[in-house]
């Protein structure tokens, strides 16, 4: 399973290179038209060498139109060949491991080997909307048992609890696929298993069971170092990863021009801001953000977090994405370009590919 895991460079690329969507729905627009952005998004990077495409399970936010990365996944899978898609991530405590097993083994046998199943442990949600999907007044219980679900979700993949146990005759159908080996062997396969963190939790936990660990850094950038630098330290081989690799998500936004790519990412910002202090709406626009009172605690917000955002023309987003890279020693850099337009955003992942020297599209 290490060859499924490990991405390919193309053209100049230091590291692979991949997409994370949040299917963002701007101001004016519609879940509909995201979904649609989504669909040209996965096809143009799919054409122009980027190695996954992810999805992240969302709730309650309605300028984010993924609560339900299986389905979109599978709308994705019907309009590409190639590409690898997968969730960045489901949240494991918002479901049964079962249901979790029986929609990516459905994804498998849709697009075989081109599944992966990304896991966190945040419920992606506000506590009211996590009760609400868990039917539990008990919020943290999901996020302590995690590993325990995560346990079991494995079993339930690999078709293997031991004799005696109460799952033993369970079995979550479609099940793992048959692949064929270059040499002819036939063997059972199931999508791979990430885990997914933006603090120090799941990179252990990921280290200590050998599987392939992605960080939030779009969010989380101050423990970014710090956690891989612990997964790097726990990891143990297992027999789907032989050493440790480490995705890291980076929010990047290129356009033609420098102030342009401000006012974008500017309205990215506010959004945040509006999503932070209980707010949570449709992506504004740039003309919106610029017309916005911020108060001096919210510029300081704006500040801090568009730090974290490369941003500018593309040699200047290639240089971001290439000194991220050198400080973090990641893996494989996972792009999320948020802003109002799909155009903008469209734009934004064929100029890095120009970058990069990435291969044209057909």
């Amino acid at each position: 399973m290490t060859d499924e895991i490990r991405g390919t460079t193309h053209g100049t690329a230091p590291t692979p290179l991949s997409v994370l969507d949040l299917v963002t729905v701007g101001s004016g627009t519609t879940a509909t038209q995201a979904l649609r952005t989504s669909v040209d998004l996965a096809r143009l990077t799919e054409s122009r060498g980027f190695h996954r495409y992810w999805v992240a399970e969302h709730h309650s936010m309605p300028g984010v139109a993924s609560s339900s990365p299986a389905v979109i996944l599978a709308h994705l899978a019907a309009h590409t060949t190639r590409i690898r898609l997968g969730s960045g991530g489901v949240m494991l405590p918002n479901h049964a491991p079962l249901v979790i097993a029986e929609q990516f083994g459905t994804l498998e046998a849709m697009a075989p080997g081109r599944i992966d199943l990304g896991l966190g442990r945040a419920p992606g949600t506000d506590g009211a909307t996590a009760a609400a999907l868990r039917r539990t007044n008990t919020l943290n219980e999901g996020a302590d048992d995690f590993p325990q679900q995560l346990a079991e979700l494995i079993r339930f993949l690999d078709d293997d609890f031991p004799d005696g146990h109460p799952y033993r005759r369970i079995h979550a159908v479609p099940g793992p696929v048959q692949a064929t080996s270059p040499g002819g062997v036939q063997s059972p396969r199931r999508p791979p298993v990430w885990l997914l963190g933006s603090s120090g939790f799941s990179a252990r936990l990921a280290g200590t069971l050998g599987l392939p660990f992605a960080f939030a850094h779009h969010f989380s950038a101050q423990n970014t170092v710090p956690a891989l630098d612990l997964y790097r330290e726990s990891f143990r081989p297992s027999a789907v990863l032989d050493a440790p690799y480490a995705v890291i998500g980076v929010s990047a936004l290129a356009t033609d021009d420098e102030k342009e790519a401000r006012r974008q990412v500017r309205a990215a910002a506010l959004s945040m801001v509006r999503l932070r202090t209980g707010r949570p709406g449709l992506v504004p626009t740039p003309e919106e953000a610029e017309a916005y009172p911020f108060t001096p605690m919210e510029r300081e917000f704006v500040d801090s977090w568009n730090a974290n955002v490369v941003h500018g023309t593309p040699d200047e987003v290639r240089t971001g994405l290439d000194d991220l890279h050198k400080r973090t020693g990641a893996d494989e850099l996972m792009i999320t370009s948020n802003a109002h337009t799909g155009s903008v955003r469209l734009r934004s992942y064929e100029l890095i590919a120009d970058a990069y020297g990435l291969p044209t599209a057909a």
